[in-house]
């Protein structure tokens, strides 16, 4: 078995990465916030989806990889493929958000939200692995796979039922922080799952290096997260009371679908 070191440069990809996550975590529960009191959530929605899929969960994942190194190996990503893990994760998780919104009375939603978004979350880490070229051969423990996928359907409902109920923003900091150590073990748990060995038939390894295709998308994306930062701000917005609506009592406020 082949030495993999998944903190090549100690505990600053593990910090960068977490930080990555509480950020974009915070910023998609504000957007809920606003989605839930405002008309036109369904941009709010998708910004949403932006910052957790996008910031909150790829971009985690990826400046976790830069540190992550296999002894006496050549490891490249394959550009088609590892976009196709970004869009899997801002789209699952706009599914699952879009689920619970259009649904809010309903107790199947967030079950069934959460199950979609967590499995879609599982998909986006490996195939972002899958993405990953390397001269030696790659194996995952089952049981420790299942184990990291059980943590993102678990780390995805528990997001959405916060996406639903937080408000006031030392709760939403509290949230964004679970979210954020949430979205880190899951990562970290399948990558603890892979193991690698040498074979007899080495293969030419092709595709960009880590610093040639992860650096610039991290930071784009990065961007865009911090432009939508900018823009909704970590404040409280103005909300409704929630227990009354138009004179009458209401548990929950939800705008108008028109």
């Amino acid at each position: 078995m082949l030495e993999i070191d998944h903190f090549t440069y100690g505990w600053l990809t593990p910090a960068l990465a977490y930080l990555m996550s509480f950020t974009g975590s915070l910023l998609a529960l504000r957007c809920m916030i606003r989605a839930r009191t405002r008309p036109g959530r369904g941009g709010w929605t998708v910004a949403a989806a932006i910052a957790l899929g996008g910031t909150g969960i790829w971009v985690m994942h990826f400046i976790a990889m830069l540190g992550f190194s296999v002894q006496d190996t050549i490891i490249r990503y394959n550009v088609p493929v590892t976009l196709l893990s970004a869009l899997i994760a801002m789209v699952v998780v706009w599914l699952g958000l879009f689920i619970v919104v259009r649904r809010p009375g309903d107790p199947a939603a967030l079950p069934i939200g959460g199950g979609i978004t967590g499995l879609g979350v599982a998909a986006m880490h490996y195939a972002g692995m899958y993405g990953m070229e390397t001269d030696a051969v790659v194996r995952y423990d089952p049981l420790l796979v299942s184990l990291s996928v059980l943590i993102a359907v678990v780390a995805a409902t528990a997001a959405l039922w916060f996406a639903l109920h937080v408000r006031g923003i030392f709760v939403t900091v509290g949230a964004a922080a679970i979210m954020g150590i949430a979205v880190c073990g899951m990562h970290y748990t399948g990558m603890f799952a892979m193991s690698a060995q040498m074979t007899d038939h080495v293969h030419r390894v092709v595709g960009a290096q880590a610093h040639q295709l992860l650096t610039p998308l991290i930071v784009g994306v990065s961007m865009v997260t911090m432009v939508l930062l900018l823009q909704v701000g970590i404040t409280d917005v103005d909300e409704p009371d929630l227990t009354r609506v138009d004179g009458q009592h209401a548990s929950r406020y939800w705008p108008s679908r028109d």
